[in-house]
């Protein structure tokens, strides 16, 4: 890009995704579009819209500046600080690990399973969220379901944080309760608001240590180790069914997204806690995603 030469949008957007293609960006298109979009204030669609708008020299210089950090690695949602799930612009940063697509369809799949619980008498149920991180779904679940009481929970008070300001964007942070707490510690169940919940969900970290150098560069350099990896990939799934007789309603649901490779080995867990109706959901790849399960009437 010559220093004197005058940019409009749509050459500035195709020299861009070349350059970065040729340097093994990955997404490279999106990148472009969603980087000059966040430098003009406009979504991708108003680009094309406005594909002969001038680029001026300080808006081309912040573009540069988002590009170089690209180039680095660093993933798109960090640099521009968001990130839309289910159709909710979120915040996320650093301390977060950002929300994917496939954890779309554990927050659809929750919802089923809840119009199902209320159909038979819950008005206001009420849900725990365990590894809540940016809070992607408790949010979601909260703006979707006005009904809902929730209970989020990180490890990370770095991540609530984050959580904690995007419930507060979307104006459910009246309906979330948010507390620092490990899983793995004792006395867990006693740090929670309610006496038992009617779902647990969750997107715990289930990529074994093993796996952690196949993951792409940016998503090890950038994203939260914590929010990510466990020793062997099972443990939170563990963690959570065994907690469950103390959690769960009799009768409650549990939904977990799953490892691609873990849903017989979750499916087991679920089975000697008593689970019922355990279903198993592929994503849009067909691989295994989403896992859920009804907890026994333990009265």
């Amino acid at each position: 890009m010559e220093d004197l030469k005058e940019w409009q949008v749509v050459e500035l957007l195709k020299t861009t995704t070349e350059f970065f293609s040729a340097k093994n960006v990955d997404e490279p298109r999106i990148s472009s579009e969603l980087l000059l979009a966040h430098v003009l204030g406009k979504n991708r669609l108003e680009l094309y819209l406005n594909h002969n708008r001038p680029v001026y020299r300080d808006e081309l210089e912040r573009f540069r500046t988002l590009c170089r950090q690209r180039l680095a690695g660093r993933p798109v949602q960090y640099i521009t600080g968001e990130q839309f799930f289910y159709g909710l612009q979120l915040h996320v940063d650093e301390r977060v690990l950002i929300p994917r697509p496939e954890t779309e369809l554990l927050v659809e799949h929750a919802l089923e399973c809840l119009a199902m619980k209320e159909r038979e008498g819950i008005a206001n149920p009420a849900i725990l969220d365990i590894g809540t991180g940016s809070g992607c779904i408790a949010v979601a679940m909260a703006r979707l379901c006005p009904s809902l009481g929730i209970t989020a929970v990180d490890i990370s008070r770095d991540a609530l944080a984050v959580a904690r300001m995007n419930a507060e964007m979307h104006d459910v942070n009246s309906r979330i309760t948010f507390i620092e707490a490990n899983m793995f510690g004792e006395r867990f169940a006693d740090r929670l608001p309610a006496a038992r919940y009617d779902m647990i969900v969750s997107n715990p970290p289930y990529i074994p240590v093993s796996e952690w150098e196949d993951l792409q560069r940016e998503v090890r350099q950038y994203e939260p180790a914590l929010a990510l990896t466990v020793p062997e990939g099972i443990e939170c799934y563990r963690a959570i069914a065994e907690l469950s007789g103390q959690l769960l309603a009799p009768g409650g649901k549990i939904c977990f997204e799953l490892h691609a490779d873990a849903a017989a080995a979750v499916s087991e867990l679920l089975g000697t806690q008593g689970f019922s109706d355990i279903k198993v959901l592929k994503d849009y790849s067909g691989h295994d995603r989403v896992i859920s399960g009804t907890a026994p009437d333990r009265n």
